[in-house]
């Protein structure tokens, strides 16, 4: 008897099979550890909220206070104004490019795609400093400005824009890419021109997912705290000021509303999203004809343009970081050195973070992808416990709703608690890990949960009936097929983990300072070049980290997945 088909229960209750106990321990062991590193930082967050310094309840109290400070009660409406234009700037911007990845014969494609993808192993923070160089006070095209200052709002818009694009364009292609030929082919038959067909075929088809897409992008703004941090100048927002809460005042009541308030638009945003995605309904019906783009020189060669100026946009914000790493003294002394990297120099603790960052990164990568894809099974492929294997899903999906600051807020106060015997963690290596699983733990669920689905039930079936154990067919079947997907969650974690700043900024400690803290205390003592320097090896590391993952793929997995050929 299996866990995944009906049992047989002669023999009463003494006749459970030790698979049905496995299991279910597994499964109360997966919803313990989602209660402990996700909903009860959040609760522990939302309680503090609701209480003063002596941890005593005092209602809306820190509320009213809150809405009743104008410098606080203002950054609600200049986070929403700057996460609404850079919205309504990256979204037309994304939809061209993977107009052109997807509906034409442009050359070059792959290319373009990797062009784009480049901010996305970078901190967020390095396109900030990027445009200082560029358009700071000392900055080379500062000129362009016309006596603009590229320090608060415009400067905040412009940096998040970058940093948003590829998050965007993923999303666009994607919507983009599957499409039936037969409604382009009636529609040139009836001689309909081809802006209406564009109008009227090509928008409506990827309306989902260009909505998904504004969503994320306005979330990600909204929440981000690296950008506002160096080049917000005055401008508030809420995520500075949750910092200046809790570091630069130590008002954790206050640090918790302004967590609280922050959460608001990022739950707000993910159930409008649910709800318009629920709307959705398939574009491609089983007699459908996938969509091949015909030859347009005039089209192609405009695209191709278009491609151009946006990739090189993209790589000069990233080289102009990378570039003013090696300069000495920016803009007076334009000589090449190493100097910026010898970071003794510029942070007590050298190359240290960096090492911590890579450790911290590896560990939730390992531990992080053992338990997410472990989890997913027990969720997806066993039948025992249904109430807690939904209670773990919805919990899995929650991190999704929940900006990353929010969370290391939660995780600040849950571990600090007085009545928390897990104290001992805050500051360490281990917290910083369970923490970076925890923020990222939706899409790597999602991932997961996908790869699962795709294995017919039949192998579990077939086991049960040969009497071999669920954990074994799971290590000797199910992991050996899904290796592609499982590669995919780690390096997504280790990338994410090595690149995120607001999930950790509350929570470090003396010795486990972290390469992107270490770049915000760099540029906050004026030393930007040895922060662009640490930003460099970042993405140096990511990128390393995904060409391995692509070697990995095409030179080992691809004997072990030699089955999928005929």
């Amino acid at each position: 008897m299996s866990v995944t088909t009906a049992p047989s229960y002669a023999g009463v209750a003494r006749t459970v099979s030790r698979e049905i106990w496995v299991a279910r321990i597994g499964v109360l062991l997966l919803v313990a550890w989602l209660l402990l590193s996700i909903a009860l930082p959040l609760w522990t967050l939302l309680s503090k909220s609701f209480q003063n310094a002596n941890g005593e309840f005092i209602g809306l109290t820190n509320y009213i206070r809150y809405f009743s400070t104008p410098s606080l009660f203002n950054s609600i409406f200049n986070s929403i104004w700057v996460a609404l234009v850079t919205t309504v700037i990256v979204i037309p911007l994304a939809f061209g490019y993977a107009y052109a990845l997807t509906r034409s014969q442009m050359r070059f494609k792959g290319l373009f795609y990797a062009a784009a993808m480049l901010p996305l192993f970078a901190p967020s923070l390095l396109s900030a400093i990027s445009l200082i160089y560029l358009f700071g006070n000392q900055g080379l095209l500062k000129g362009l400005l016309f006596g603009g200052d590229i320090y608060g709002a415009d400067g905040i818009i412009v940096a998040q824009v970058f940093y948003c694009f590829p998050h965007a364009l993923i999303i666009a292609v994607t919507a983009l890419a599957l499409a039936d030929a037969r409604l382009y082919e009636v529609a040139d038959a009836l001689g309909t021109k081809k802006s209406r067909i564009f109008r009227t075929v090509t928008l409506p088809g990827a309306k989902f997912g260009l909505i998904n897409a504004a969503f994320v992008v306005f979330t990600l703004v909204v929440t981000d705290f690296g950008i506002a941090k160096v080049i917000g100048g005055q401008f508030n927002v809420l995520a500075t000021d949750a910092y200046k809460q809790v570091v630069g005042q130590q008002n954790f009541e206050m640090g918790a509303v302004v967590g609280m308030v922050l959460l608001a638009p990022a739950i707000l945003a993910f159930v409008i999203d649910r709800m318009v995605q629920s709307r959705q309904v398939a574009l491609l019906s089983a007699r459908a004809v996938p969509l091949e783009p015909k030859p347009n020189s005039m089209r192609d060669t405009w695209l191709l343009i278009y491609c151009l100026v946006v990739a090189a946009i993209l790589i000069g914000v990233l080289g102009t970081a990378v570039w003013a790493s090696f300069i000495t003294y920016w803009p007076y002394n334009l000589t090449p050195t190493l100097n910026n990297y010898n970071f003794t120099n510029f942070d007590p603790g050298g190359w240290d973070p960096y090492f911590t960052s890579l450790a911290m990164a590896a560990c939730a990568a390992v531990f992080g992808t053992a338990i997410v894809f472990t989890g997913a099974y027990l969720v997806e492929k066993t039948k025992v416990m249904p109430g807690a294997r939904l209670l773990a899903h919805l919990l899995a999906m929650l991190p999704m709703a929940v900006p990353g600051l929010v969370l290391g807020l939660g995780y600040v106060f849950f571990v600090n608690a007085k009545w928390n015997p897990l104290g001992f963690l805050y500051g360490t290596l281990a917290v910083l890990v369970i923490n970076s699983v925890a923020h990222f733990y939706t899409v790597a669920h999602i991932t997961s949960l996908t790869a699962l689905k795709q294995i017919d039930p039949e192998f579990e079936s077939v086991s049960a009936s040969l009497k071999v154990p669920f954990w074994r067919t799971f290590a000797r079947v199910t992991v050996p097929i899904c290796w592609p997907s499982i590669l995919d969650v780690a390096v997504y974690i280790f990338v994410n983990a090595l690149t995120t700043v607001s999930a950790v900024i509350f929570l470090y400690g003396p010795n486990t300072k972290l390469a992107a803290i270490a770049i915000v205390h760099m540029d906050e003592m004026g030393a930007s070049a040895a922060a662009a320097g640490m930003a460099t090896m970042i993405v140096a590391t990511a990128l390393g980290a995904k060409l391995l993952q692509v070697l990995l793929d095409r030179v080992l997995f691809k004997r072990l997945q030699a089955w999928r050929k005929r």
